[in-house]
């Protein structure tokens, strides 16, 4: 526990002497983010290459207080390592390359398949099954390397679309990265927790400077790489062995714990899909029908906005717990899946109310 608490620190203390020094050169260099788009919500120039100092602390300290013993466990520990820095370099290279000078969305794509194909198929790094979700469990090898890079894809992609307002994307990483880090120390996982912790604190840190009025945005070099992380960390707590887990995480599903932990990327990415495919438009085209524009249509604030989002993040999370009284996986989703629908009826019927009263 001591050396999970350095690795946080250590990862909070780099993001937060580094980033003033980070907003100097952008602003110098003129690495921002100018406003001029109708969809940008910001109304000053802004640097936006912030991802640079996510990753930048987070492997320094993971990297610092990473070790291992001498067993057959570590050493694919190691080996699962060596692909995740790998594959993270070479979305952190596209990410920089799309925040400086842009990159298009088709070239973005294949860079996730890459990587996804590289850890689903050299680390082996996948969803082996739904753990009893509908009656299933065991899913057959295609089925699972299909799913697997269907979920890199959607999940790195996810994180990127939720970074349209401040303090958003880094706020929900951290919660998301934090209830992992929580997960894996509680079954005694501690090289994950090292990492879900590093990750923790290096966007904590950020978080001081990208909360609203934000002076640095994370960008694409810090957005698919907090995706890759969180995807990461997702799989790996699906897939721990139940055997390892303590008396309370056993009765608790895990699917449906992770789904908790990363609801909104999830709904807001599916909510956006969904209406884009009805009007016939292109999945990645950009456009102003995210729930956080919802909310900025009633007037709401950049803090009140993700304060909401955190809270209805935290509360999902507390809710797939229901496990624990109910021994049903199927049960667990469908009550996160609930507050899912209930979140979103809440902000489609605030912005509804809101549209009424402007037009009298």
């Amino acid at each position: 526990m001591p050396l999970l608490i350095l690795v946080f620190l250590t990862a909070f203390v780099i993001s937060v002497y580094s980033t003033p020094a980070l907003i100097k050169v952008a602003i110098l260099k003129r690495l921002i983010d100018s406003p001029g788009d109708k969809r940008k919500i910001h109304r000053r120039s802004i640097p936006n290459i912030g991802g640079i100092v996510i990753y930048a602390s987070t492997i320094f300290s993971f990297s610092l207080w990473f070790s291992i013993n001498a067993d057959n466990y570590s050493f694919q520990i190691f080996k699962e390592f060596k692909l995740i820095i790998a594959c993270s370099l070479v979305l952190f290279f596209v990410g920089v390359k799309d925040d400086i000078i842009g990159t298009a969305a088709v070239k973005k794509l294949f860079a996730h398949i890459l990587v996804a194909l590289i850890l689903v198929l050299m680390g082996d790094i996948r969803i082996l099954g739904l753990h009893g979700i509908f009656g299933v469990y065991e899913i057959p090898y295609w089925g699972s390397v299909f799913i697997s890079i269907f979920t890199y894809v959607v999940v790195v992609n996810s994180f990127n679309l939720i970074d349209g307002i401040d303090g958003l994307a880094a706020g929900v990483g951290f919660i998301s990265s934090f209830a992992f880090g929580i997960w894996f120390v509680s079954n005694n996982e501690f090289q994950y927790a090292s990492l879900s912790f590093a990750l923790a604190g290096a966007l904590l840190g950020f978080l001081i400077f990208n909360f609203s009025p934000a002076k640095i945005f994370m960008g694409d070099s810090g957005s698919i790489i907090l995706g890759m992380f969180i995807c990461i960390l997702s799989i790996k707590l699906i897939e721990y062995p139940i055997n390892n887990l303590s008396p309370f995480w056993q009765k608790i599903s895990k699917p449906v714990f992770v789904i908790s932990i990363i609801s909104y990327p999830l709904l807001d990415t599916f909510r956006v899909v969904v209406i884009r495919a009805f009007n016939g438009q292109s999945p990645f085209l950009a456009d102003k029908n995210h729930i956080h524009h919802k909310l900025i249509d009633c007037n709401y604030s950049h803090t009140k906005i993700t304060l909401i989002i955190y809270t209805f993040s935290l509360i999902t999370i507390c809710s797939s717990l229901i496990t624990f009284f109910v021994d049903s996986p199927t049960i667990s989703f469908f009550a996160v899946i609930g507050m899912c629908v209930f979140f979103l009826l809440f902000v489609l019927v605030k912005n509804k109310k809101y549209s009424i009263k402007l037009s009298k």
